[in-house]
């Protein structure tokens, strides 16, 4: 596909750019296949404004006699303004964003094409894989082994080519689980606490119906996880009724008969449109210009956000304190096991262990828990907080789980490894990025199109000397205790870094941040 075929108008000049924190800046606008282009007369390339168009989320158009003006409403929650003379002008310029910021091949997407002169395709692309997380965990492997059941992926299409199961369970087994569980996403390990042996599975919901199915299979597999230990959790990210519900349309629950040795815990965690919709009425509220205390206050408290935070992180907190306190091993799931299940199991993880805390840690925990795992990313981050489109699959689980690492972090100042900035880079990246780290919706889609041999590893790049230093936290003192987070309402506070970071208000806590940050970093070198 030629990218011109969609360029109505290529340049126009004496544009006008109004974005936030700057004045306003006449000069040349530019579209080209992924970019947008500003430069400004005096040809000060400092002052050159580059957008990617898939940042752009919605396109506003507005006459203005023989002139127009174009609003671009980005993913990233960036606002920009563009006064373009001319009205076919403006027009063709809306019609070409508004083709190239939705192509939906991924191979015409701009990692693709990016070749920066620092990184290579030659490196590696991931942290790590199942076989070498695998090996790292010799205590383990008495009871737990490596399966290649899914090496071409027809078990489970959304899970990786390996997975750790217990020791007991061969892989013809796990064929007949996995056509059991939806999407064949079967129970398997993905934390082993080294501190009593106990450890967090997840999987998606059985396929029970409306009969109450059975899988003998699926029973003997649970069974093994928790011999010797006597009893299991099972945490259901649903709530009882909506699990209830999900029997009439071919899924379930386990049930206490058929899995007498595992307590069932049901925990809702809102998904899908319900979370779409809050992140958009929160946007709206931080948007709201009015100086109305009591009308944010309201505006915010209706979106609902900080309860899907406040839910996620007791969720998580529950999980742990199974692990840690109750020392029993958990099944983690809701319906498909792509989405909450994942938030939970990676909060738990945090929680519980010091490793995830570290810069290099954190990235390993995303790219096992999110990438490897399956959360379909394309679908969920297809659209933000300001699409006019018909929103079907789109849902912010991912930022509410940066959002959710954010409260921890506050709470917590001195046991992570990274900073703030480092969540706001990933809450952009995951909407918009030159990497093709977050392309697709599995393994198996990023293996058939290519992604780790002709794009560049995000996570890879972010670990490099220069950038590690940007992203690291100069306060981190490690523990290799748990973090119990309070999720009391006083103790869960909005993103301002996030949600407010285009007001007046974020530049000079951004400054005071920088200014902070330099300080401590004085003061450990001269101490």
């Amino acid at each position: 596909m030629e990218f011109s075929e969609h360029i109505k108008t290529a340049n126009v000049e004496d544009v006008v750019l109004r974005r936030p924190f700057h004045p306003p800046m006449k000069g040349t606008l530019c579209v080209t296949g992924h970019h947008l282009l500003f430069s400004n007369r005096d040809g000060d390339s400092s002052r050159l404004v580059l957008l990617l168009l898939r940042n752009i989320d919605a396109i506003e158009k507005r006459p203005s006699g023989s002139s127009g003006t174009i609003t671009l409403k980005c993913k990233d929650l960036c606002v920009l303004q563009l006064d373009i003379p001319g009205m076919e002008e403006c027009l063709n310029i809306a019609r070409s964003i508004e083709s190239l910021s939705s192509l939906d091949s991924v191979s015409d997407m701009y990692p693709f094409f990016y070749r920066p002169l620092k990184l290579s395709l030659q490196d590696q692309w991931g942290l790590s894989s199942p076989e070498q997380d695998y090996a790292q965990m010799e205590e383990l492997q008495d009871r737990w082994r490596l399966s290649h059941v899914n090496r071409d992926y027809s078990v489970c299409p959304s899970y990786p080519p390996a997975v750790i199961v217990p020791h007991s369970v061969d892989d013809k087994t796990l064929v007949k689980v996995a056509k059991f569980r939806h999407g064949g996403r079967f129970p398997v390990l993905c934390y082993y606490h080294r501190k009593n042996g106990m450890v967090i599975m997840r999987s998606s919901q059985p396929l029970t119906g409306a009969n109450r199915k059975r899988c003998r299979e699926d029973e003997l597999l649970l069974q093994a996880v928790i011999d010797g230990s006597g009893l299991g959790y099972i945490i259901d990210t649903r709530s009882n009724q909506q699990a209830q519900q999900a029997r009439m349309t071919g899924g379930g629950f386990e049930s206490k008969s058929s899995y007498s040795c595992w307590k069932r815990l049901h925990r809702q965690l809102e998904r899908g449109k319900v979370l779409q919709e809050s992140l958009i009425k929160l946007v709206e509220a931080c948007g709201d210009d009015s100086h109305s205390v009591d009308r944010w206050l309201s505006k915010l408290e209706n979106s609902k956000w900080l309860s899907h935070v406040h839910t996620a992180l007791a969720t998580a907190g529950l999980l742990a304190e199974c692990v840690e306190r109750d020392g029993h091993s958990v099944l983690v799931h809701g319906s498909e096991g792509t989405d909450t299940t994942l938030l939970v199991s990676s909060l738990a993880q945090l929680i519980l262990d010091p490793n995830t805390r570290t810069l290099a840690g954190f990235l390993g925990l995303l790219e096992r828990e999110w990438l490897q795992a399956g959360h379909p990313f394309q679908q969920r981050c297809a659209h933000s907080a300001y699409s006019h489109a018909r929103l079907r699959l789109e849902a912010p689980v991912f930022v509410l789980l940066l959002d959710c690492v954010w409260q921890l972090a506050r709470q917590f100042p001195l046991a992570m490894g990274f900073s703030e900035p480092l969540l706001l880079r990933l809450a952009m990246e995951v909407y918009a990025s030159d990497y093709g780290t977050f392309l697709c919706n599995s393994d198996q889609e990023r293996c058939a199109a290519g992604v780790k041999e002709r794009t560049h590893c995000l996570f890879q790049s972010l670990l490099r000397p220069s950038e590690r230093e940007r992203y690291s936290n100069p306060l981190y003192e490690p523990t290799e205790l748990a973090i119990w987070p309070s999720v009391q309402p006083q103790s869960l506070q909005l993103w301002r870094g996030l949600f407010l970071r285009w007001t007046q208000h974020a530049v000079h806590l951004e400054e005071a941040q920088v200014e902070l940050r330099n300080l401590v970093i004085e003061c450990r070198g001269a101490s």
